[in-house]
């Protein structure tokens, strides 16, 4: 009791050195999404810049392939920086990611294409994908321990939730930057040469975000744990090998990440591909539907992670599940019927109905919100804070990586293949729902079962499970 007395003594801060402290973390963590996210928000485009002509359904599917490479290495990022960020400290360890994410994305806007080099700029585009990825497997976790470090036990979910509202906000400022670059160069100016000017972009960003986070002071609680000689000597053996610590792995994956992986991907890049791919809606009208969906949900991140402090993490996040699971198909069913009813080549704007669209797409972000809000809270105190950086870093990007990550790839080739076609007909644009419905299920079964509350939690202690049942 007196430790844990003493310790939230020590998070105590100056509402201004609060503000420091999520502005400094939330910034750079957004800039790295920002980074992320850009070839995301041109998946469909790239398409036709960097992979063979002849078969748009095979370009989509080989561009969704690369976007997906960049989640694939994650975890192994997660591992690989989550093991200095527990063994030499946070702030350091995420000014490395930081870098390698921001100069691997500039390096995209100075790629030959295809039609220069052949298969020589698909290589060169997948590897600067994969460092991507690597760099952003070992940023969240840092910068959503980095920020629970620093606050107390009853406030955490509220603040940590500052962070969640960086992957939103990162994809939004990719597609204005890319939006706003289109606009004013116009379709062939942007193809030939206007694409690379947001990858550009990130040499600015990258000296913003240095500038901001060389400044940053270490987390108290890793501070205080250095100097006592309690550090892990080992993180990934303690993590990986104690058997109590990896069941909680497991269980933050099956019963928290994965699901809130297949809801933030389905809610924000599957219905972007979506729009553009199944339903012929212009890149243009997709992004300001989209953006104004954004805009428009993104303070509930704040609003659903303050109440996880009130009622806890576990009922938020399972009632995300819960609505996405059973209202994807009526959703996009919907999206169809508002956005191209008669089903045509090019959706005709004029038959688009925006208020129920931007509606629609709303519903899916609430969604969205609802499960990734508390998620940074729930993750950081389910584990101790010698092994905190690496054991919630993994099966975060496993779920929200690999899970979350493959969506559009494997929803789209579902929708596209032989086997929608003659099964469902016209409803095969609805199959790839399949997945995320599929995969929404299973988490909510094992987070009800065997995951217990964690609000309670106090993040100082040495024990790695929640002690505190589900309210």
């Amino acid at each position: 009791m007196e430790a844990t007395q003493a310790t939230q003594a020590t998070l105590e801060q100056s509402p201004a050195q609060l503000r420091r402290i999520i502005i400094a973390a939330s910034l750079g963590t957004l800039f790295e999404w920002y980074d992320f996210y850009l070839y995301g928000s041109l998946a469909v485009f790239f398409g036709g810049l960097f992979f063979p002509k002849g078969n748009e359904t095979a370009q989509l599917l080989a561009s969704l392939a690369t976007f997906g490479a960049g989640f694939g290495v994650r975890p192994l990022g997660a591992v690989v920086f989550g093991y200095v960020g527990d063994l030499i400290g946070r702030k350091y360890t995420f000014l490395v990611t930081m870098v390698t994410m921001g100069v691997s994305t500039a390096l995209v806007g100075l790629l030959p294409t295809y039609a220069g080099v052949g298969l020589v700029s698909t290589v060169l585009l997948v590897l600067l994908r994969l460092l991507q990825g690597l760099a952003l497997g070992g940023e969240y976790g840092g910068a959503a321990t980095y920020v629970a470090e620093h606050v107390s036990d009853e406030k955490r979910g509220y603040y940590t939730s500052f962070i969640q509202t960086t992957a939103t906000l990162g994809f939004f400022l990719s597609m204005g930057i890319i939006g706003t670059t289109r606009v004013l160069l116009g379709e062939a100016g942007f193809r030939a040469y206007g694409w690379r000017i947001p990858f550009l972009l990130s040499f600015l960003l990258l000296a913003v975000s240095l500038y901001i986070r060389l400044k940053m002071k270490e987390s108290p609680l890793f501070v205080r744990l250095k100097s006592s000689g309690r550090t892990s000597k080992n993180p990934l053996k303690e993590s990986f090998t104690n058997p109590l610590n990896f069941k909680y792995v497991m269980l933050a994956l099956f019963g928290a990440t994965a699901g809130q992986g297949v809801v933030w991907y389905t809610g924000q890049f599957y219905a972007l591909t979506f729009l553009q791919s199944a339903l012929k809606v212009s890149w243009k009208h997709s992004y300001i539907m989209m953006s104004v969906a954004l805009v428009l949900t993104t303070p509930l991140f704040l609003y659903f992670g303050k109440l996880s402090d009130r009622i806890g993490r576990k009922p938020i996040m399972q009632a995300g599940w819960i609505l996405a699971a059973v209202t994807y198909v009526p959703v996009y069913m919907a999206m169809k019927h508002f956005a191209n009813p008669r089903g045509l080549p090019v959706a005709d704007p004029s038959e688009i109905n925006w208020v129920m669209m931007v509606l629609l797409l709303c519903v899916q972000m609430v969604y969205v919100c609802l499960v990734y809000g508390p998620i940074a809270a729930f993750l950081v105190e389910l584990f101790p804070t010698r092994i905190r950086y690496t054991s919630m870093s993994v099966p975060y990007h496993l779920g929200n990586g690999w899970f979350g990550g493959f969506l559009p790839l494997i929803a789209t080739a579902v929708t596209t293949s032989d086997w929608a076609r003659q099964h469902f007909g016209s409803g095969a644009i609805y199959t790839g729902l399949i997945y995320p419905i599929g995969i929404c299920l299973l988490t909510i079964v094992i987070n009800g079962a065997f995951v217990r509350e964690t609000r309670h939690h106090h993040i100082d202690t040495d024990m790695a499970v929640p002690t505190v049942a589900a309210e």
